[in-house]
């Protein structure tokens, strides 16, 4: 696998554009997403940018990676720390880890891939599940908390 400076955009995308592949196919639904909240663009990154990236990934997974029977690409535990390794700075970790669990997300459906990198980013960054948590889902009213308390009473 290529290096990218510690920290750089193009280290960040690429650990997006993992998550984007860890369920063996890019899903137009997380790709929406992606557009939809910017995050290419937070990241630093344009769009030309961001498919160069993934194109490079690409690459690189197709000398560096094991193939399965079924024919997927995977990365080890040991390459996937590597990637994650280029990602040092604390809130960017989580900026990236926020962005990886929206679209794992995207398509309603948790994959053993995603699963596997997900998990190894929140225990290389020493990250809890709440401090990512998505504050953009409304909350409960309260008269519909009260409804909902009333009828489990």
């Amino acid at each position: 696998m290529r290096n990218y400076p510690t920290d750089s955009p193009q280290a960040m995308g690429r650990l997006v554009a993992l998550t984007l592949m860890a369920d063996g196919a890019i899903d137009a639904s997380e790709l929406k997403l992606l557009d939809h909240t910017d995050s290419i663009h937070r990241l630093g990154l344009n769009e030309e940018s961001f498919d160069k990236v993934i194109h490079e990934l690409c690459d690189d997974m197709l000398t560096s990676a094991h193939r399965t029977l079924s024919g997927h690409l995977e990365l080890d535990v040991k390459s996937i720390d590597l990637l994650l390794a280029e990602v040092q700075h604390p809130l960017l970790q989580k900026q990236v880890l926020r962005m990886m669990l929206d679209v794992v997300n995207a398509d309603r459906e948790l994959s053993g891939g995603e699963a596997v990198l997900v998990a190894e980013a929140m225990k290389l960054w020493e990250i809890n599940l709440h401090e990512v948590a998505d504050s953009s889902v409304p909350s409960l009213s309260t008269r519909t908390r009260r409804h909902y308390e009333h009828a489990h009473a």
